[in-house]
């Protein structure tokens, strides 16, 4: 019979994605919310909704019991997961089909594999990703520390082996410091993530974040959707991402995207995954795997025509890729803004009530939200409340069309980000492409000073 009710394991704009691909599909929605997300966008189109708990993630969002009690009280044969959360929690993966419930996602092991970034690495090496040099494996010597760091030469950059979003990171810039800032990236990571464990890299100068969106059917068939250029980013946090990168020709596109859906075919990857790289000089260097659907997936729906989300769903339910390899094609140019209630340019969070709110309009233009007029942005969550996403046939028109987007669209009551984005738009280098992952973070310290 197939998948006929999904229970969506999140909140806000992804899980009014997932609702509208599953009805577009004919597949009824079960919305699980938190008793302050009662009033959700997600709550009231569902088809059937249920309470998991209090506010606090821990206590609801994060509550597998919770979860599972709901998807048997609503008949629910299938759980997407969306992204954060539980979306690559292998144990939760685990019991969802131990329940007889179909996991639109990733095959648990290899959400497992590719968690653990230690193991991340090994395995990409294996699977022929280019790696950046470092250690093979977790590094718990400070003799053996000292001897990787200087055969790979300084700066190194010490991460720890669970987690990610800058916590439990350092760079070090001689032998003296490594030492002491092992032993703080170790205690980082143990009080965010319960690991202590860290693994040592060369830490690039100047690199670009690109990743490619790769997909597979479980069952050794596995396709590339091309890149992503990811480099704006604050605090590891990415605020503005689009496709294709500025920097990628087609030729190089078509290779790593290859290499990455070979990768996915020898691991018989099932379902949808991002395989993220540092570039630099010319140079792919794997960093991590993420095994879920990504925030910024729009601008590779809008560049492909695919609908991700779909995909995942048909795949869960057994059935084969929709496209092959050959029948991709990338057209256009597509930007995602971020936007956050917070402070554009301090990024404090503004929780609160919309008193006023209108989206941006008009041709090629996508607003992924669960906002409206007289909402109340909890303060429990990420402060993430909307996505705006712009098409246009060159980079150009592109900019062209977000700039204009960003003046029409409204939202009063609190802060938000569109401010940062529309003085980012107006920057020589965000319009001519010619930014890393620093420069973002360089240029608000300009603006500080």
């Amino acid at each position: 019979m197939g998948i006929s009710r999904i229970l969506i394991a999140n909140r806000g704009e992804i899980a009014l994605r997932i609702h509208r691909a599953a009805h577009e599909m004919g597949i009824e929605t079960v919305a699980v919310h938190s008793t302050a997300d009662a009033d959700a966008m997600h709550v009231r189109l569902a088809d059937h909704a249920v309470c998991i708990g209090p506010p606090a993630a821990g206590d609801s969002y994060l509550n597998v019991a919770n979860i599972i009690s709901a998807a048997e009280i609503a008949q629910a044969d299938a759980i997407h997961p969306g992204y954060g959360f539980l979306s690559e929690n292998a144990k939760f993966a685990e019991i969802v089909e131990a329940h007889d419930i179909a996991w639109i996602g990733p095959k648990p092991e290899h959400i497992r594999t590719m968690g653990d970034k230690v193991e991340a690495k090994r395995t990409a090496g294996a699977l022929g990703l280019p790696l950046v040099p470092g250690s093979d494996g977790a590094v718990s010597d400070f003799d053996e520390a000292r001897r990787i760091s200087a055969e790979i030469g300084y700066p190194v950059i010490i991460k720890a082996a669970s987690g990610g979003g800058g916590r439990g990171m350092k760079v070090c810039e001689s032998e003296d410091q490594l030492e002491t800032l092992m032993q703080q990236a170790g205690s980082e990571a143990k009080a965010a993530f319960g690991d202590a464990t860290v693994y040592i890299e060369k830490y690039l100068g100047n690199p670009r974040h690109i990743e490619f969106q790769v997909f597979g059917d479980g069952r050794g068939n596995a396709v590339h959707l091309g890149e992503r250029d990811c480099s704006l980013q604050r605090r590891h946090q990415k605020v503005l991402e689009e496709a294709p990168s500025p920097v990628i020709s087609h030729e190089e596109r078509m290779r790593m995207g290859e290499v990455c859906a070979s990768a996915m075919r020898d691991m018989a990857y099932r379902g949808a995954g991002t395989i993220e790289f540092l570039w630099e000089n010319g140079e792919f260097y794997f960093i991590e795997m993420n095994t879920r659907l990504q925030v910024e997936h729009p601008v590779t729906e809008m560049i492909t025509g695919i609908d991700l989300v779909r995909e995942q769903i048909r795949v869960a339910d057994g059935k084969d890729l929709s496209c092959k390899q050959d029948d991709i094609t990338f057209t256009g140019h597509a930007i995602e803004c971020r936007i956050n209630a917070e402070d554009p340019f301090t990024f404090a969070p503004s929780p609160g009530k919309i008193s006023y709110y209108h989206a941006a309009g008009g041709m090629h233009v996508r607003v992924d939200s669960g906002i409206y007029a007289g909402y109340s942005i909890p303060p429990y969550y990420d402060s993430m409340i909307a996505k705006l996403i712009v098409y246009g046939r060159d980079r150009e028109r592109c900019m062209m069309r977000l700039k204009r987007a960003l003046e029409e669209m409204v939202i009063e009551g609190v802060k938000t980000s569109v401010p940062l984005h529309q003085a980012l738009l107006e920057q020589d280098d965000v319009k001519s492409g010619d930014y890393s992952i620093k420069w973002l973070e360089e240029w608000l310290k300009t603006r500080e000073s």
